[in-house]
């Protein structure tokens, strides 16, 4: 499934407009995480636990919001955009969303009659 932030999609357009489609997921900080978070705020540089921890979460809450968009026949999803939320001590919501969408390849122009 086509997945993108902007409102169109190159070489497509867009035949009907099927509404909001969501996903998300709540991720914990673990203890042993934390550690090594503490220990690289000493030596300084990029905490790579978390930006892993990051990066499979958004990945889950695309996934969700992908599985939502084809439940409503879609072909597409634009203008999807991320969004992160604290939740509680240690916690925190990644949502995505956007517009499922179902689309069609544009005709494309007749060479030879140019």
């Amino acid at each position: 499934m086509k997945t993108v932030n902007t409102a169109e999609i190159a070489g497509y357009e867009v035949t009907e407009t099927l509404g909001m489609v969501r996903g998300n997921t709540i991720r914990v900080r673990n203890i042993g995480r934390d550690i090594i978070a503490v220990l690289r705020m000493l030596v300084g540089g990029e905490v790579n636990e978390y930006t892993k921890m990051m990066a499979e979460a958004r990945e889950q809450a695309i996934d969700r919001m992908k599985v939502e968009a084809e439940s409503l026949g879609a072909d597409a999803i634009v203008q999807v955009q991320f969004t992160t939320s604290f939740i509680m001590s240690g916690a925190a919501e990644i949502l995505a969303y956007g517009t499922a969408v179902k689309i069609r390849k544009k005709a494309q122009p007749d060479r030879k009659k140019l």
